[in-house]
């Protein structure tokens, strides 16, 4: 088969690689690909693996500061998640050629990107809640989606993930189900951080697909298999009637379910803010990338010592 065949043009192999993906076979790390294809999914993967771990620190500024034992046990728990699925992710994009040090590099300086929903910043414990149910909802609708993606390592890794990502939105949700059935002043709370977080949220799932340069190609590789909008459309129908159920209010005066397209029809996302969150002049941009490199940089005695470790420990078994 040409894709075997490291000399065949180029032109010979990508018709063959198309027909693998058209046929729903996975592409593995050493099989032939694309460079365009290798460059899409390390720009994913890091992305996403960068977002799980920037998307610790909202979280965690509440850890000291959760009512109870049992939400700090149960936060801690969902925090030490989004660390592990940063560390499955940056894995599956070392496989394609990419280096932990390029990545994070790229991330420290701005040059790659996470989900802009961590640049807003958490005011009260039920943010937290609105981040498990709305954020983690999102999250959940795109990546069930990755669970079938193109390419092996990625998809495997999200089924674990996925599965993680159940269990942070059920925790938020109920965060806000409590705070709803609660006093006046907690229900205000609820429907505060759902004011603030809902619109954020929609902006989670990326640009329009006329404005979305990497959409079709993505789609063709079946990277993706869904565009923005239609999760988008997901999203917001799944989502209003749990609002409903808590007696909160979607602050989105255009909402209305629409009787002929069977689908809820809404506002229009802010898109000037979406962009200037994204090319980082969001609430909370540079103190996000302050506190990674803070925490990276102090942590630098660990790595040297592990690396010292594996190192001392591979001598001493050629030795023997």
């Amino acid at each position: 088969m040409p894709q075997d065949n490291p000399t065949a043009p180029m032109d010979d192999r990508e018709p063959v690689f198309q027909a693998r993906i058209d046929r729903d076979e996975k592409i593995e790390p050493k099989d032939w690909m694309p460079e365009k294809y290798r460059r899409t999914m390390i720009r994913q993967i890091s992305q996403h693996a960068h977002s799980e771990v920037i998307g610790m620190q909202p979280e965690g500024n509440w850890i000291t500061r959760a009512p109870s034992l049992r939400r700090k046990a149960v936060l801690l728990a969902k925090v030490q998640d989004e660390a592990g699925h940063g560390l499955y992710l940056y894995s599956a994009a070392e496989t394609l050629g990419a280096t932990r040090e390029d990545m994070i590099a790229d991330l420290q300086s701005g040059k790659a990107k996470y989900s802009s929903i961590f640049n807003y910043p958490t005011l009260t414990w039920a943010d937290i809640g609105a981040i498990g149910w709305l954020v983690d909802g999102a999250a959940i609708m795109n990546q069930v989606m990755l669970c079938r993606t193109s390419y092996g390592p990625y998809a495997r890794g999200m089924v674990r993930i996925c599965k993680e990502e159940s269990f942070h939105q059920r925790q938020g949700y109920e965060i806000m189900l409590t705070l709803s059935r609660g006093s006046d002043q907690q229900k205000a709370m609820a429907q505060d951080a759902l004011n603030r977080y809902w619109w954020p949220s929609l902006m989670m799932f990326g640009p329009r697909d006329d404005d979305s340069p990497n959409t079709q190609q993505s789609m063709k590789w079946r990277i993706k298999r869904q565009t923005n909008d239609e999760l988008r459309q997901r999203f917001v129908d799944q989502t209003v009637p749990q609002a409903e159920y808590l007696g909160l209010t979607v602050p989105d005066p255009d909402l209305h379910w629409n009787k002929e397209r069977e689908h809820y029809d809404f506002g229009e996302i802010d898109w000037d803010e979406f962009w200037q969150v994204v090319k980082g002049n969001g609430p909370c941009n540079r103190q996000r990338i302050a506190h990674h490199v803070a925490a990276h940089e102090e942590g630098e005695w660990v790595r040297e010592a592990a690396l010292a470790y594996q190192a001392r420990k591979a001598s001493a078994e050629e030795a023997a």
